[in-house]
């Protein structure tokens, strides 16, 4: 890949969420959303100028009840330092190519004490297809070609969280498994969903055929249940407050009043050094 090159194709990304219609594939916007709203309702505040970042954020305001001003998930975001108290990422942060610049600025554009909430695709994701094609594409062309974009592992998006500089940073995954006729309706679906591949170093000839032949039997004999092809979705939901002197500090080491033992109610018995 070309040093100056992203790592994602802004144009083609733009081409593919264009080409979205309707909300009859968006069954995982919903469920994301859906999450983010319980999570909000958990925070028990009221934000006064919250943001929606993402191709689709007004679907998102309208399904979490959120009266927000809505941006586009572009590398630069159009947002002012602390101008808002809530910012929420519409699973979309898995196509930027500096996720953690994202990070940062949405932080910067937080007021003390201001909450982040963002939403991508991670972990475990597509994995079914992506094993399913490079088999298939090793086997036949005897090379392979990125067709599913990398996908973050929590650990790791844990510590973007850090180096970003938000406070009580949380990440956690919320596993889906989704059930299809044959890969070609998954395909189909991510295409309807705006997901399909946007790469910057894809290839940009046509697929052959033998390849995407060779992966549905691939797929159906690894990844087959009860006669249904199935794929996994993990979606990552990353937490995470502007820090502000009002939130709570982790105690110093030593400082605590109380044994752990009293707390749980059990005798604690000294360690036995085992000799060999």
């Amino acid at each position: 890949m070309n040093p100056t090159q992203t790592l994602f194709d802004p144009q083609a990304l733009d081409q593919h969420r264009a080409r979205v219609t309707g909300t009859d594939a968006l069954f995982l916007h919903d469920f994301a959303a859906d999450e983010v709203s319980e999570r909000l309702k958990d925070v028990n505040r009221t934000f006064t100028d919250p943001v929606f970042i993402g191709w689709n954020g007004s679907y998102w305001a309208e399904k979490t009840g959120v009266a927000a001003r809505v941006i586009p998930d572009a590398e630069t975001l159009d947002l002012e330092p602390e101008s808002c108290d809530l910012i929420v990422h519409c699973l979309c942060l898995h196509w930027a190519s500096d996720p953690v610049g994202q990070l940062i600025q949405m932080r910067r554009a937080l007021r003390p004490d201001g909450l982040m909430i963002a939403v991508m695709f991670a972990g475990e994701t597509l994995k079914e297809l992506r094993h399913s094609l490079t088999e298939s594409e090793a086997e036949l062309r005897g090379g392979i070609r990125p067709h599913v974009a990398p996908m973050a592992e929590l650990r790791g998006l844990g510590a973007l969280m850090q180096r970003a500089g938000y406070g009580l940073p949380v990440a956690d995954l919320e596993p889906l498994r989704v059930a299809y006729e044959s890969p070609w309706h998954l395909m189909r679906e991510l295409r309807a969903m705006g997901e399909t591949n946007a790469l910057s170093d894809r290839s940009r000839n046509f697929a052959r055929r033998d390849v995407f032949l060779r992966m549905t039997q691939i797929y159906a004999r690894d990844h087959m249940e009860d006669g249904r092809m199935m794929a996994t979705f993990e979606m990552a939901f990353l937490t995470g407050w502007a820090p502000s002197d009002t939130q709570q500090k982790p105690l110093r080491p030593g400082s605590a009043q109380t044994r752990l033992a009293d707390a749980l109610g059990v005798t604690e018995f000294p360690a036995v050094d085992k000799k060999t």
